[in-house]
């Protein structure tokens, strides 16, 4: 079975049709094939009447993700807000319809047929998403839908008077990371008093969050929304026990090194103590920046892409040509960066917000990662294969951040040693974060009737225990253990977060070997990537050559090179 496109290689974004989806005649396509689907009397028979499935499922989702993207891209256009809106009512209804197919195909009487041409990880994303939908949720899944959207609104139309100038939240960055400490301290302040303006409606957002979570939870048939988070996250070969002695290993060997690192930054900056608004400032000459206009950094990727290898200089080739990014910051777009893939048009799409920092770089290799991941499987004919699940998609993202530092000196000049000394504390540094947002969400969804007042003394508590260097200098807000509230995935995507810190172990890895024999690191990562999402998390970590972040020691022996390459680096000229 081959895939089909919509679009020729000439085509751009721009050009890419919007149409609304109809969800009466989506409905009624997806019920004829379902139930020829399910009366077709021989094997071949049914996969074609699988085939049609996919055409529906892959029309309606290549209009939700165009949608997403021109919502996103501004979210004050009234045309794509009302768009986003009836996505956000009507997707549960599609939802059901696949869980309705899922019910099928684990129930086919040719299912070894079709296993064996489509593997057997297909049964096990059926078995694992059946846990999360029936029709008594589709009204709740649509309200929490809108209380997401509300969040990200409150975000995406932050602003912020400094000084005579106006910022929202991407833009404000660079004013936070100012030489000068009294203006970084200031600014802070004003971007957190936006936050503690707002507490009141984030807080209220996320409480009727937390509780519509937990009454799905119970109607679907568990006691927590811990065990639905885990299935909406398709995990299929880990538990909580297991990602809670991951923790574990992060609590007992990176949290002492990254405590030593924020030291090291606290006497770079010759002060008497870090404080909140001095953690992201990481040297006294200032940190980073990347040279050039967005236009020279992408003609820079480009350069660094060609030469990396002939795949990557392919895909990149695309994404320029056929205009699949959006990398600068505006008033109106929402915050943060995202990687999603268009399959009616076989175009994977990053979005950004560069703001002027080496976090443009960061975000523009980790989310190439992700695109090249995708275009890389994007043959695979079900669209459960085009990504792997979000642990293992964030294995490529990140491993794709340390594949590209040969090219760094195109972004970076000068500052080139001090950004790679900056990338690898960093992503030491925000392992304990990461984990700290899990545990954070393990707590809420286990008592889902804590107060917001609980919630943030219960945030508090974490962050003294993983982040025992941080000092919130008096800020009221932070004391009060509301720095949770700026992180997007806590809402928007429960029990994401681990999934960063499990493939940074993974990406480690992938920089330990790249270090000693790029080809072997490439052809590894490279099969890694075209797998998509045809195996679970643990059996493409496998196929990777790579060890598993829960077995014990896996942690500790993978950031030992790490801390060598750290301590060999005379920090203190930077």
């Amino acid at each position: 079975m081959e895939k089909t496109t919509h679009s020729s290689p000439n085509t751009t974004f721009n050009d890419f049709p919007y149409v609304r989806p109809d969800i009466v005649e989506v409905s009624k396509s997806f019920e004829t094939y379902l139930s020829q689907f399910i009366q077709a009397d021989d094997a071949e028979k049914q996969q074609d009447a699988l085939e049609q499935i996919v055409a529906v499922r892959e029309a309606f989702s290549s209009m939700f993700n165009l949608c997403y993207i021109r919502h996103t891209a501004n979210t004050a256009d009234p045309f794509y807000e009302a768009e986003n809106q009836y996505f956000d009512e009507q997707s549960p209804s599609i939802e059901a319809l696949n869980n309705r197919f899922y019910q099928a195909l684990l129930s086919s009487p040719f299912r070894e047929s079709l296993a064996t041409t489509y593997g057997n990880q297909l049964f096990i994303l059926a078995e694992v998403s059946l846990k999360t939908f029936q029709p008594s949720i589709l009204e709740d899944l649509q309200q929490e839908n809108a209380l997401s959207t509300a969040y990200t609104k409150i975000k995406a139309q932050a602003k912020f008077e400094f000084e005579g100038n106006s910022y929202n939240l991407s833009s404000f960055l660079p004013i936070e990371l100012s030489n000068d400490r009294a203006t970084r301290k200031k600014a802070t302040t004003v971007k957190w008093n936006f936050y503690a303006e707002n507490a009141v409606a984030i807080e209220n957002i996320f409480d009727q969050m937390v509780k519509l979570r937990h009454s799905m939870a119970q109607k679907l048939g568990f006691q927590t929304f811990t065990e639905v988070g885990y299935a909406r996250m398709h995990r299929s070969d880990y538990t909580p026990e297991m990602v809670a002695n991951f923790r574990k290993q992060v609590r007992e060997h990176i949290v002492p090194i990254a405590s030593a690192l924020y030291a090291r930054q606290c006497k770079r900056l010759s002060l008497e103590k870090l404080n909140v608004y001095d953690e992201e400032y990481k040297f006294a000459s200032g940190n980073p920046k990347p040279i050039g206009a967005p236009e020279e950094i992408v003609a820079n990727a480009a350069k660094m892409y060609h030469e990396l290898s002939p795949d990557t200089d392919v895909f990149f080739t695309r994404m320029q040509a056929a205009n699949l990014m959006d990398l600068v910051n505006r008033d109106g777009k929402a915050t943060g960066g995202y990687c999603t893939y268009i399959s009616a048009f076989d175009a994977p799409y990053i979005f950004s917000n560069f703001n002027g920092t080496s976090g443009d770089i960061d975000v523009l290799t980790h989310e190439a990662g992700h695109a090249f991941q995708v275009w890389s499987s994007r043959d695979f004919p079900l669209e459960e294969y085009h990504w792997p699940t979000a642990d293992a998609a964030e294995i490529h993202s990140m491993s794709m951040e340390f594949f590209t530092w040969p090219w760094m000196e195109l972004f970076f000049g000068e500052q080139t040693e001090k950004y790679r000394f900056m990338h690898l504390a960093g992503a030491i540094q925000f392992l304990p974060y990461g984990v700290a947002v899990d545990e954070f969400q393990h707590i809420l969804y286990e008592n889902p009737h804590m107060t917001p007042a609980e919630r943030d003394t219960a945030w508090r508590k974490l962050e003294q225990t993983y982040l025992p260097h941080r000092d919130n200098d008096g800020i009221e807000h932070l004391e009060a253990g509301r720095f949770w509230h700026k992180q997007s995935h806590i809402f928007n995507s429960p029990f994401y977060y681990i999934d960063y810190a499990l493939a940074q172990i993974c990406a480690f890895q992938f920089w330990v070997k790249d270090r000693h024999d790029h080809a072997v690191a490439w052809t590894d990562y490279l099969r890694l990537c075209r797998a998509g999402g045809s195996l679970s998390f643990l059996n493409l970590v496998k196929l990777a050559n790579l060890k598993s972040p829960f077995e014990d020691g896996c942690v500790q022996s993978v950031v030992e090179e790490i801390q060598t390459f750290l301590n060999s680096v005379d920090d203190s000229k930077f």
